[in-house]
């Protein structure tokens, strides 16, 4: 196993515009094996999507560099697939031609008509999407609709799958569905994984490692727990699993204390959360 698959070394990110800079991170560094699967936990404004967005290529670092398998990151390339809250379909293609495209894209020059739709219909059924190939995206629910985003995302057949809080807007039966999909997948082709996500169960279940992020401006690497919990993981049997309930805590301890923001007193008569409820509502 390849220990420093990626690697992301002092990265800093500085948005700038005509009278302020906001430094949104600060000398993050990090480095991931090939095969694990990582999640990104923080406050609302800690710079999670930033950072993926820096080593996604969609924006660059202002200083430091995110090297993958050996190659600086500067551009984003079908080796690193993103796969968003919003499913990003294109509405007027089918199912299929959603996850055609991006096949065609890659791999056009690279295999046969014959091999691509193969390859097309492998992938549709690895999500369970084989009975809905010729719907469009209105047609389907969005927990499909996010099934079908994450087959064009793994058909393009990335060295690094980028999860932008992919289960984010599902209801909740259809989220644990996704998770175990995704948990099956993952250890069926042993794909690199980066995943940001403000849920912390969602967090344990999933990863190898959880990255909690301090709070912005100039949010860093707080803290990295190892995840030690035997796959393949069961959510209800892990419900009372005293190691996964630790894991849990530890988290919510990151989030809740390490990590308040200090709140302004609430005006006279104003309803207001306080800094633990409104942690708590964030993290999920």
């Amino acid at each position: 196993m390849n220990d420093r698959y990626l690697i992301i070394d002092n990265v800093n990110k500085i948005f700038q515009s005509k009278k302020t800079a906001t430094h949104v991170l600060d000398s993050v560094s990090l480095t991931v094996k090939r095969g694990e699967y990582i999640s990104i936990i923080g406050h609302s404004g800690c710079g999670k999507s930033t950072l993926l967005n820096a080593i996604s290529g969609l924006t660059t670092a202002t200083d430091g560099y995110v090297i993958l398998d050996g190659k600086e990151v500067n551009t984003p390339g079908p080796d690193r697939a993103l796969v968003f809250q919003n499913h990003s379909l294109l509405p007027w293609l089918s199912v299929y031609e959603n996850v055609a495209l991006a096949v065609n894209k890659v791999f056009g020059a690279r295999k046969s008509a014959k091999e691509r739709d193969e390859w097309i219909l492998h992938n549709l059924e690895m999500v369970g999407m084989s009975h809905a190939l010729t719907r469009l995206p209105a047609e389907i629910s969005g927990g499909m609709k996010q099934r079908v985003g994450i087959a064009r995302a793994l058909a393009m057949q990335p060295k690094l799958l980028l999860l932008d809080e992919p289960f984010g807007a599902l209801d909740a039966l259809t989220r644990a569905h996704l998770q175990e999909e995704v948990m099956r997948i993952q250890s069926d082709l042993n794909n690199t994984v980066l995943m940001i996500t403000h849920d912390v169960d969602e967090a344990v279940l999933l990863s190898d490692r959880i990255v909690m992020m301090t709070n912005g401006p100039k949010a860093t690497i707080g803290e990295v727990l190892d995840i030690n919990l035997e796959r393949p993981r069961n959510r209800i049997e892990l419900a009372s699993d005293p190691q996964y309930n630790e894991y849990r805590r530890a988290v919510l301890r990151f989030l809740h204390e390490k990590q308040q923001k200090v709140a302004p007193l609430p005006k006279a008569g104003s309803k207001t959360m306080s800094t633990q409820e409104e942690a708590k509502e964030r993290a999920g």
